[in-house]
């Protein structure tokens, strides 16, 4: 078992596969401050300097040792109250359709690339071929 676990690893496509999780992970990253540094800036400005991260509703009591704001959605995250998080909720769904339109632009590229078509040069005709092979017979 162990021996079929090293052959499966050694596998160019394990490696590879390894190697697109790790850029993949950085890619989200990137694609995570785009959507928090630069685009949901916008649209809250936009939108009147709404702030979509901080957005919430409040599901229960808070918890009585809390003596934060209220309105500090990470703070009583933090400590524990029962929090629905719609604001960070859209701002994950914008970023992962950032994220899932971007993969959808490589993948069309790459597909292109493949599909390109390979310039072979044409060879003689089977017409040209024969008429070949004949005029060797007869000099010969």
């Amino acid at each position: 078992m162990l021996r079929d676990f090293k052959a499966f690893i050694a596998k160019g496509n394990v490696l590879d596969l390894a190697v697109a999780v790790i850029i993949g992970a950085a890619f989200a990253k990137i694609v995570s401050s785009l959507t928090d540094d630069i685009i949901m800036p916008v649209v809250g400005k936009i939108f009147g300097g709404l702030d979509f991260s901080s957005h919430f509703v409040l599901l229960g009591p808070v918890p009585a040792d809390y003596h934060g704001s209220l309105t500090d959605y990470a703070a009583l995250k933090k400590a524990g109250a029962p929090v629905l998080g719609w604001g960070a909720f859209v701002t994950e769904i914008v970023s992962f359709v950032i994220l899932a339109f971007i993969i959808f632009l490589m993948v069309r590229w790459a597909t292109r690339l493949i599909k390109k078509p390979v310039e072979t040069q044409a060879g003689p005709t089977e017409i040209e071929l024969l008429t070949e092979i004949r005029d060797e017979l007869r000099r010969r």
